[in-house]
């Protein structure tokens, strides 16, 4: 869990990093003269950055959780296969078996 929220955290900071003025809902608060409002300003933006880092959060842990799910199957589904090429394996080998016994025609 925590490696998988260390590799969300890697994949959002440098988009964010690089977009930090391009961010939508997010204002520009250097304008404001009044350290009162140019606190609220800032704290605003604190709350939607973090309300935007958990939501992309946990749609990342959805895919993940997607993904895991996916993988399960597909390794059932490997094990299907491989216990059916094994029976396979083994009834082609019984003719040669039998053909191989003597009296067989």
């Amino acid at each position: 869990m925590i490696a998988r929220l260390g590799l969300i955290v890697l994949l959002l900071v440098p988009g964010t990093i690089a977009q930090a003025q391009d961010i939508v809902g997010i204002e520009l608060c250097t304008r404001e003269t009044n350290m009162d409002r140019r606190t609220s300003c800032l704290q605003s933006n604190i709350d939607y950055l973090q309300r935007l880092i958990a939501k992309n959060a946990a749609a990342a842990e959805q895919k993940l959780a997607a993904a895991d799910a996916e993988i399960a199957a597909l390794k059932a589904a490997i094990a299907n296969l491989q216990a059916i090429v094994e029976k396979l394996q083994v009834n082609a080998n019984k003719p040669d078996a039998q053909a191989s016994k003597p009296g067989a025609k």
